[in-house]
């Protein structure tokens, strides 16, 4: 391997890296914030690269449908509740509307928008509002009932949601595989490296998306209660923080950061209905490098993980999902021994 090998494999790895940040970023909010291992992240990365494919073909796409069942669900269960709760009537439509109004509206838009074939990034900005939704939607509907329950069952619910939701993928999207266009069709050339412009686009996203996180939680009331949640949730409830309201919103922003990793994945790469699991597996991978609770070490796992793959892919190909996986073993047995813990009781 001489120097011009290396640095396109590096700049490949810095590249899938991007977006397995975000992805880690995601993983540890969910985390810090609900406890909850949130192993579906990555079916929102799948479902926001085939929502542009499907538009880029002019078709309605199926994350349509499956919103509008996912609200209505929602808003079933949520009118149960409410009469249980033998709440007023306004307020419980009040409750109902907030479900239903937006996935209702959004989709109403998307079916009107579908055949026009509109310009690729107002495509790309109807995708992540098609998909966003999905978020608060998943959380109302798995966890919010078990807000309180242990990591251990959160972490079982995980799972199930995330068969359940591959399911649903491969039923509402098809099992055939897309690959969107890029954003930006220019090249530079750096030295051995030839730089795209979807690459400079993804690094771009990035750092964008990461400021844009930090100056939430530190400018924002509503960061700020997140922050006060994932510190102390009884704490913050005490203070008059809704748990509920931060795990929604906690969702919205993973959701929200999936759709985005897809669009910007799209256009790298093939993306099927269940493809979405083993780039969400890698960006959890790097959230226990960081030990699901420290940013920085996230990015740093991220980028880690996108040179594992990389150099790997290179070596053997064969076995490149073995080093990234296999790479987890040895951050967790150091973690281990570096932070004993006693049996919870």
């Amino acid at each position: 391997m001489d120097f011009s090998i290396a640095s396109i494999l590096a700049l490949d790895g810095a590249t899938n890296g991007a977006i397995y940040a975000l992805l880690a970023l995601a993983t540890v909010l969910v985390f810090a914030v609900t406890r909850i291992i949130f192993i579906p992240q990555g079916e929102f990365v799948a479902f926001g690269a085939l929502t542009l494919a499907m538009l880029q073909q002019g078709l309605v796409p199926g994350t349509v449908w499956f919103l509008l069942v996912m609200a209505g669900v929602a808003a079933v269960a949520e009118l149960a509740a409410g009469l249980k709760a033998h709440l007023p009537p306004t307020r419980l439509l009040r409750r109902l509307a907030g479900i239903v109004v937006y996935p209702v509206a959004i989709s109403l838009v998307a079916i009107w928008a579908a055949p026009l074939k509109l310009p690729l990034l107002l495509q790309a900005l109807l995708t992540l509002a098609l998909v966003t939704p999905f978020g608060p939607l998943i959380y109302r509907l798995a966890y919010q009932s078990l807000a309180d329950a242990s990591v251990l069952v959160l972490l079982i619910v995980s799972v199930g949601v995330h068969f359940a939701l591959l399911g649903l993928g491969l039923f509402f999207f098809g099992a055939e595989g897309f690959r969107n266009p890029s954003f930006w069709d220019a090249r530079f050339s750096i030295g051995p490296l030839t730089l795209s412009g979807q690459t400079v686009i993804i690094f771009l996203a990035s750092v964008a998306l990461i400021v844009a996180l930090w100056l939430f939680f530190e400018r924002t009331l509503q960061g700020k209660a997140l922050r006060a949640t994932a510190v102390n949730r009884l704490g913050a409830r005490l203070q008059g923080i809704s748990s509920d309201s931060a795990g929604s919103l906690t969702f919205t922003v993973a959701a929200f950061i999936g759709a985005l990793s897809g669009l910007l994945i799209g256009p790298t790469t093939t993306v099927f209905y269940d493809s979405g699991f083993l780039i969400g597996l890698k960006g959890f991978v790097a959230a226990v490098f960081a030990g699901l609770s420290s940013y920085p070490q996230a990015l740093l796992g991220a980028l880690v993980v996108g040179l594992l793959e990389s150099f790997g892919s290179f070596w053997a190909s064969a076995f490149k999902e073995v080093i990234v996986f296999g790479s987890i073993l040895p951050v967790l047995l150091w973690r281990s021994l570096r932070d004993p813990h006693s049996e919870e009781h």
